[in-house]
Order: structure tokens, then C-alpha cells, then sequence
């Protein structure tokens, strides 16, 4: 024990990066068990959409949802997605799939509804880069900004 110490005492940047690092992976151990919202890859999204009344939200910004989107989509960005979620009550208890360009701002979209007390929240793994260029599934553009789907 006395080495321990000596040696933490010696190398404190080391032992202060290893507590930060264990701190931050214990950390996301706990995320990943106890969050209330599920991945979903595109094409399991688009079996959901077809099943059930299902609503889509894009956190996306503005000038990328205008570029191409999911059909029937509600573009909330995720900057104003705290401010807009009275405008998403009226879904809480269906489905919610959440879509952003890679999949990452998706996770933090799930989190705020999650809070706010939405029951079905799906992230869509990939975004709509998956959706688009891995699985090939369409998307609806407006007519300036014409995407290949």
C-alpha cells in the first residue's frame, strides 16, 4: 500500500487522468443501462413508420432539413428543441423516431424527451446519412434543393 502511495504521490497527472477516465467510462456504463430510449437502425425505422402512427423528428438545422428529409418529418433543431417540446405534447405517447445527419445529435435529442417524459423515443443509428447512403431509402427535398435518394 505504501508503494501505492508513493507512487500516485509521484505521478499525479497519470493517477488524476486514470480517475478521470474511469469516472467517465462508469459514467457511460450507467447511460447506457439506464436510458429510456432505444437505436434503431433506417430500415427498422421504416418497419415502425409502417405499422404504427409513428412521428419523425429532425434535429437537424434548418438549412440541412431543407436539403432532403424523411417524409412527414417535424424539423425541431436540437438548439430549440427544449423551447419547442410544448409543440411535440401532443405525441408523447406514440412512437417518436429522432433523426439527425450522423446519428449523434439524435442521442442528445433522446435524452431531452426522455426528461420531458416521452415513452417510445428511437434514435435512428446513422442519421440520414445511414438513411440515404447506406440503405438508399428516399428522402423528400424541397424543389430548389433537388437530393439524390
Amino acid at each position: 500500500m505504501d508503494r501505492f502511495l508513493e507512487f500516485v504521490f509521484n505521478h499525479y497527472i497519470y493517477s488524476l487522468a486514470l480517475l478521470v477516465v474511469s469516472y467517465l467510462l462508469i459514467q457511460d456504463l450507467f447511460d447506457a443501462v439506464f436510458k429510456k430510449y432505444s437505436a434503431i437502425t433506417p430500415l427498422m425505422a421504416v418497419t415502425k413508420m409502417n405499422e404504427v402512427n409513428t412521428v419523425v423528428v429532425d434535429v437537424r438545422e434548418v438549412d440541412e432539413f431543407s436539403k432532403g428529409h424523411i417524409e412527414s418529418a417535424i424539423n425541431s433543431p436540437l438548439s430549440k428543441l427544449p423551447e419547442q417540446l410544448s409543440s411535440l405534447e401532443a405525441h408523447k405517447r406514440k412512437p417518436i423516431l429522432i433523426a439527425c445527419d450522423s446519428g449523434t445529435r439524435s442521442n442528445s435529442a433522446g435524452k431531452i424527451l426522455a426528461k420531458a417524459g416521452f415513452e417510445q423515443i428511437f434514435v435512428i443509428t446513422g442519421g440520414m446519412t445511414a438513411w440515404t447512403e447506406d440503405y438508399k431509402l428516399p428522402i423528400k427535398s424541397n424543389s430548389k434543393n433537388k437530393s439524390r435518394a
